[in-house]
Order: C-alpha cells, then sequence, then structure tokens
C-alpha cells in the first residue's frame, strides 16, 4: 500500500516539507498513494510544547489517525512519502508487529534517537526510533503496534549525533558506520537473522554537493550512486517490506531530477 502522509509538525516549523512532499507526490504521479489527513489542530509558531515535545497534540491526533487507518487496512507492505521523520514510529512498529526476523535501514544524517527529556530542538522527528524502543514519552506509546530492540535498528550516512543519543548508540552496540560498507550491512543483517526490512530514507543522508533541497544540510553524506546502490543490494538480499522518502523540501519539479531513480526505487 502507498501512502501519502506530508507530516511536518515533528519538525517544529516544519517549513516546506510538506510542500516538498507534495511534489514529490506529483513527480511520482500514482494514483495509488493514499492520503491520511494531517491534524487542525495549531502547531508551527502557533503551536505548544507539551511533555518537552514541539506540537504534542497534532502529532498525536494525526498519528492516531495513520494508526487506526493501518488497523482497518491491514496492509501487508508500506511505502510513504512524508513529512518528517517522527511519522515513522507508525508504519515501523505496524511492519514490526507483521512480520518476524525484521530490520530497520536509517538512511539518515541525523541518529533520531533522543529522548524528549534530551532533545535540545524538542523537536519529535528527533526522536522516533528512541519511542520505537519504547524509551520516549509513555503516553506515545499506544500509538503504536509494537517495539524495537537495539540490534534491530542500522544506521547508513549517520554523521550528526547529539551526546545523548551517542551513548544510547554505544550502550545499544547500534550499527552505526562512519562509512558506507554494503557486503559488510548485508553480512551484519544475515548474521542476525534478518529476512524482511524497512528502508527509511531522510534525504539528508546524502552529500548535499549531490543533493541539497532537505531540512537539513550535513556535510559528508552518501553519494547519491552510493545510496542507490545499497538500495538495490538491499533488495536483492532481502525482502523489504517498507520504504518511505522523507524531508526534501523542495516545490521545484527539476530539483528533483537528481534523485528521481533513489524515488523511483524505494516508491515502485
Amino acid at each position: 500500500m502507498k501512502i501519502y502522509f506530508p507530516q511536518w509538525q515533528g519538525a517544529g516549523t516544519g517549513e516546506k516539507i510538506e510542500d516538498g512532499a507534495f511534489e514529490v507526490l506529483q513527480y511520482l504521479d500514482d494514483p495509488d498513494f493514499v492520503k491520511i489527513p494531517l491534524s487542525n489542530i495549531p502547531a508551527g509558531k502557533n503551536g505548544e510544547q507539551r511533555f518537552n515535545i514541539n506540537n504534542y497534540d497534532a502529532i498525536t491526533e494525526q498519528l492516531s489517525r495513520f494508526k487506526e487507518f493501518l488497523e482497518k487496512e491491514q496492509p501487508t507492505q508500506l511505502a510513504t512519502i512524508g513529512g518528517d521523520c517522527g511519522l515513522e514510529i507508525v508504519p515501523v512498529s505496524y511492519l514490526n508487529a507483521k512480520y518476524s526476523n525484521f530490520g530497520v535501514i536509517w538512511f539518515d544524517a541525523h541518529a533520531d534517537i533522543n529522548k524528549p527529556c534530551d532533545s535540545p530542538s524538542c523537536n519529535f522527528h528527533g526522536m522516533p526510533l528512541r519511542t520505537l524502543l519504547g524509551e520516549g514519552e509513555s503516553k506515545m506509546d499506544g500509538l503504536m503496534f509494537s517495539n524495537l530492540v537495539s540490534s534491530q535498528i542500522h544506521y547508513i550516512g549517520l554523521r550528526d549525533i547529539d551526546a545523548a543519543e551517542k551513548i544510547r548508540l554505544e550502550e545499544g552496540n547500534i550499527y552505526h558506520p562512519s562509512k558506507v560498507n554494503i557486503i559488510e550491512l548485508i553480512e551484519t543483517l544475515k548474521g542476525k537473522g534478518i529476512q524482511n526490512l524497512y528502508l527509511h530514507f531522510d534525504f539528508d543522508c546524502l552529500e548535499p554537493n549531490d543533493y541539497d533541497k532537505t531540512y537539513y544540510n550535513v556535510p559528508n553524506g552518501v553519494t547519491i550512486n552510493e545510496a542507490l546502490t545499497c538500495i538495490e543490494a538491499l533488495q536483492s538480499n532481502f525482502n523489504v517490506v517498507g520504504t518511505s522518502v522523507l524531508e526534501s523540501i523542495t516545490a521545484q519539479t527539476d530539483d528533483l531530477v537528481p534523485i528521481h531513480a533513489i524515488l523511483n526505487t524505494l516508491m515502485k
């Protein structure tokens, strides 16, 4: 099933995130995408912070809607256009409950594994993996179908890590190499018995000289060719049951040309 869920509230003001998601939707021009409506609760500059999470009420209302939709439809696979990374707690937890031997590949410049109390920004898009581990805001636990364990998480392109996140990565022995090594990644996954994968793709994992139309630009990222080769290798060696493309911010059609192959491969 293909989902369009342009959540932006998890990024605080979320400037241009919804516009960027819509441009991806327009490019793909696929009538199979189903739109999950966003909340009308004030957010961004008019939003409120609760439990150290900005725009908490808007986020939880629309994520509840997303969860209810999946409960009703019971899809076996998901491809999601977003939106900010905070939306991932719903599709990842859903597929984790549905499939055994499940792993997550987190293509991202950021670890997204802060607790709310440790987050410098209090923006939820920096918290989804900690939430999925069952270590986030407990009042959000009801939004999820299941919890992950540390060994299921594997990063590609990670390079901007908060101090508290670094501690959690080391404590959990979470896979986060400094450079992409596809052979090592595949061997690591197979060594754990992982067969089914979710590919989370935040475009800020990419080297800005290749693609810079992202909510954050972090130097020394993964090249587009490296990312595409990695995605294709994972698709060849494992059963990819879920994918996402997140936090592209351009509303200009031509700007997407460099990432056409990534979009086509992840959203097919």
